[in-house]
């Protein structure tokens, strides 16, 4: 241990597990440019070319391959290597790369029907056992739905519950490992769990054994490791060590779990610490810190789950969220910015765009100048960079906090997150004019709401009814939630991720909405024009006729703006009503990740003229073509909803732009961009996603997909590559709005 901790100053991170300490204590901010960075190693680009071929055969077949004969778990594979002899960084989920592996544990019938849809079959022996002796997650999860949730889930009204896949969203604090090593950590989970007590009421029984589970899992990542020729029970004592300590911590996580967002944490600037001391003590050079940087992120370009269509129609792009949060301010007033958050952003170019790992640059107005110019090239470059507000979210989770999934904050190591999928608002709002009932399958899912029959509708009077039904479908909601979230702790739990956490955990719960542009719309339409509802036989409003203009959602109208802020605060309150299981903190997210043509064909027609089918707009976005004043007036409406207190789980906004918009030459776009994100975050707005390209381009790569295999576009929360979406994805996506006039 003095070996590994030699020349660290010294703090209350050798007496207690606290990284943040640490990292205080050792780093380095950077204020300058990006001139020291190196171009990739022959190593590098030999890996690079056979992990781009093997990408390129899994895009034709859909998956490259598939392990039957082995289950997931932290432990449960033999080593696999792209090249042995160029690989820096080792590790693999499976035997070999890219080839996905079973995880029952969510559901047996997922695994059957994932592997059926590839042409694969499941073990008799694997079936027997949870058909016949080993609950799942999913099986748990219906056994205590009552009907109005099935109804509700059914028709889509709650859409993209992760009932049927592993919750994800629990960043695992990778650090730890590479600090202090499996050893030091089972020690202290061991003190935790002497200090549970009498009396053995649920909750101590519960931590007892969990705790419990969290040591076998830090024994099974020091076996898995070891395979490797790696040992990760001491504390790292070079860059090199720390950097594959920190990525077998999360290996072991996505060995283990088929998360929905598998997020890596915040580990650019803890590992700078490493590689400073490496390059001051004459071991390292800048080519081979670079080297270090580009071969972890093509590890994690490489993670893969088994999922079903159903999945894959949902989040579109074989999506990880493997995001690593970069950069930030510390409470201090030092910015967090170090060599290393510059390496992970030149892996964009060493290695080609690419969706993963979600690089998100905490911004702040303070950030060094030569950071955010590099920053903003790099997203003229590749748009594959999304930005969250640093300046509000450190005020509330401190300076080492992360971003789970797209736009979800949380401490590392300190809190976790319960996901939940989304609420469909705009289904809400037809159910409140309906009567309750579904306007694609005429089933009655809510009591007691009065169906509107006047011929043209009063936006008082559906405001009271969409109250009604908000209020309704929040209860719901919760319960739901609970259930889910029970049954995963019950028969997935994620033993190696909560390992990585402190013992009193604080728990996030968060819920989500879709649809918001559309009933901010709707409603404007009814309280400033006249809407018209065309109804069918059953006296079902099916349509809409809308006679007269009104203010819309995305030009910086109060009139509209407001009514979508009313709408978060009230559903937002209305959430918080309802106990969460294991008192989890209520959050609410305006967020769609790529389900907007999912949520669109589930949704009828609605009363600001969208049809039924059409898409939703993504997260907070207005709807497509619907912002007509230009880039800034977009920004400024979304910049109105409220992230304290109301949407503490995320305002996912994605813009994209004509690249001579930003300016003729480079220098006035690298400038111009950042003078916008700089105006935007100045309101308290919270993310952007950011786009620079022509239509013309993607019409292009839809139609020659072989010359852009690497293009990669930010769509709500996270990036996909362009191919990997299907052509009525990519269509949504084209149809977005792209601003040619500031």
């Amino acid at each position: 241990m003095k070996e590994a901790w030699k020349s660290f100053k010294g703090g209350n991170w050798t007496k207690e597990i606290d990284v943040r300490d640490f990292i205080q204590k050792n780093y380095k901010p950077y204020e300058g440019n990006e001139d020291f960075l190196s171009m990739p190693t022959e190593r590098t680009r030999n890996l690079f070319q056979k992990a781009s071929a093997l990408m390129k055969e899994e895009l034709q077949k859909g998956v490259l391959d598939i392990d039957t004969e082995h289950i997931s778990g932290i432990d449960n594979f033999a080593p696999g290597y792209l090249d042995k002899q160029n690989e820096i960084i080792v590790g693999f989920q499976t035997d070999a790369p890219l080839k996905r592996m079973l995880n029952p544990f969510g559901g047996i019938r997922m695994v059957e029907q994932s592997l059926e849809a590839y042409g694969y079959t499941a073990p008799q022996e694997l079936l027997d056992v949870f058909h016949k002796y080993r609950k799942t997650h999913n099986q748990g999860v219906f056994d205590a739905y009552t009907p109005e949730i099935k109804n509700a889930r059914s028709v889509g009204l709650l859409t993209g519950l992760p009932d049927a896949y592993g919750r994800g969203r629990i960043i695992g604090d990778f650090r730890r490992v590479a600090l202090y090593g499996t050893d030091i950590l089972i020690e202290k989970k061991k003190e935790e769990y002497s200090n549970i007590t009498l009396p053995m009421n649920e909750e101590n029984i519960r931590a007892r054994e969990e705790i419990m589970e969290q040591i076998r899992a830090l024994k099974q990542m020091k076996s898995m490791a070891a395979k490797y020729g790696s040992d990760i029970s001491r504390p790292s004592e070079n860059a090199k060590e720390a950097v594959q300590a920190v990525y077998f911590g999360y290996l072991a996580g996505v060995k283990e779990n088929n998360g929905a967002a598998m997020s890596l944490g915040r580990v650019s600037t803890f590992l700078d610490i490493y590689i400073e001391r490496d390059v001051c003590e004459g071991t390292l050079c800048e080519t081979e810190a670079q080297e270090i940087i580009d071969q972890f992120v093509l590890k994690l370009r490489m993670v893969r789950h088994l999922r079903t269509p159903e999945y894959n129609e949902l989040f579109a792009g074989d999506p990880n969220w493997v995001t690593e949060s970069l950069g930030g301010m510390g409470l201090d007033g030092r910015t967090l910015v170090s060599k290393t958050t510059f390496r992970f952003l030149h892996t964009l170019t060493n290695l080609s765009s690419a969706p993963e790992p979600n690089m998100t640059v905490l911004w702040s107005n303070n950030l060094p100048e030569g950071f955010k110019k590099y920053c903003t090239k790099m997203s003229i470059e590749t748009s594959a960079i999304q930005y969250e507000n640093d300046d509000i979210m450190r005020t509330m989770h401190g300076d080492d906090y992360g971003i789970a999934c797209c736009v979800s904050a949380m401490r590392i190591g300190k809190d976790m997150q319960f996901f939940g999928a989304r609420c469909n608002l705009a289904k809400s709002l037809l159910m409140s004019i309906n009567g309750g009932i579904d306007e694609k399958s005429k089933i009655k899912v809510i009591d007691n709401i009065k169906k509107i029959d006047s011929e043209i509708l009063n936006y008082e009077e559906v405001l009271e009814s969409y109250k009604k039904v908000m209020e309704y479908v929040a209860e719901l909601y919760v319960n739901t939630m609970n259930i889910i979230h029970y049954m995963h702790d019950k028969y997935a739990y994620e033993a190696g991720l909560m390992a990585l956490h402190d013992y009193n955990v604080g728990r996030l719960m968060a819920f989500g909405v879709a649809g918001l542009s559309i009933v901010a719309d709707s409603l404007s339409a009814i309280k400033y024009a006249q809407v018209k509802p065309i109804r069918d036989e059953d006296g079902t409003a099916v349509d809409f006729k809308i006679e007269g203009d009104f203010p819309m959602y995305g030009n910086d109208d109060d009139r509209v703006d407001i009514i979508a802020e009313e709408i978060l605060e009230f559903f937002s309150k209305e959430l918080k009503k309802h106990q969460t299981y294991r008192n989890a903190h209520h959050t609410l997210s305006v967020l769609t990740i790529t389900s907007n043509v999912v949520y669109g064909k589930k949704t009828g027609a609605t009363p600001d003229g969208r049809k039924s089918g059409e898409p939703f707009a993504p997260g907070a976005n207005p709807m497509n073509g619907r912002d007509k004043s230009g880039i800034l007036a977009s920004l400024n409406s979304v910049a109105k909803l409220k992230y304290k207190n109301v949407c503490e789980d995320g305002i996912s906004n994605t813009f994209t732009v004509v690249p001579e918009t930003l300016g003729k030459l480079e220098r006035h776009r690298i400038d111009n961009l950042a003078n916008i994100l700089d105006g935007y975050f100045v309101q308290d707005a919270h993310h952007i996603n950011v786009n620079v390209m022509n239509r013309h381009t993607l019409y292009d790569a839809m139609e020659n997909p072989d010359k852009y295999p690497n293009l990669t576009i930010r769509v709500s929360g996270y990036a996909v590559n362009f191919n990997r979406l299907t052509r009525e994805q990519q269509m949504d996506v084209i149809g977005r709005t792209f601003h040619d006039r500031m």
